[in-house]
């Protein structure tokens, strides 16, 4: 089976893109972050998947990279990463050879679950005073706080 046959059928069930000759954007679906899109690259040699998870902390950037590079050494088969500005996003990358449903599968199931679970504690290290403000502004005018509810112990 090639590569792209294997993408079809491993992401058959999530809403799939095909975004340019050999590439494709996957959406995963999350709780904490509520979708991830994955961007899968057929290379000559290896695929390559990325995934943005937040853009460049507001504040405390030495506690957030110190924070993801500790989380690497937990993760399988990605990692964190940062662009030139300082986003955030999580890459994996498979030899062509080795790409088959189930190693894709648990490479999409990797990447989710970092994103996912990293998510919020990315969000308050990089960006508490934000979420404060974001409360006061929304409490003062009585808007809903319901997706700022995993930051209540940040309200003032």
């Amino acid at each position: 089976m090639v590569v792209d046959e294997i993408i079809a059928e491993v992401c058959a069930d999530l809403p799939l893109e095909k975004t340019a000759e050999r590439s494709y954007v996957v959406t995963l679906p999350g709780s904490h972050k509520l979708k991830t899109l994955v961007n899968l690259i057929v290379g000559e040699h290896a695929l390559r998947a990325e995934a943005f998870v937040i853009r460049q902390p507001d504040e405390n950037r030495e506690k957030v990279w110190e924070w993801l590079l500790r989380r690497n050494s937990r993760l399988h088969g990605v990692a964190f990463t940062i662009d030139a500005v300082g986003d955030v996003y999580l890459t994996g990358r498979l030899p062509l050879p080795a790409v088959t449903v189930s190693t894709l599968d648990n490479l999409l199931g990797a990447m989710l679950e970092a994103a996912d679970e990293s998510f919020d504690v990315l969000l308050e290290l990089g960006f508490s005073s934000a979420i404060r403000r974001e409360w006061a502004w929304r409490l003062s005018r009585g808007e809903s706080t319901e997706n700022l509810r995993a930051f209540r112990h940040l309200r003032e």
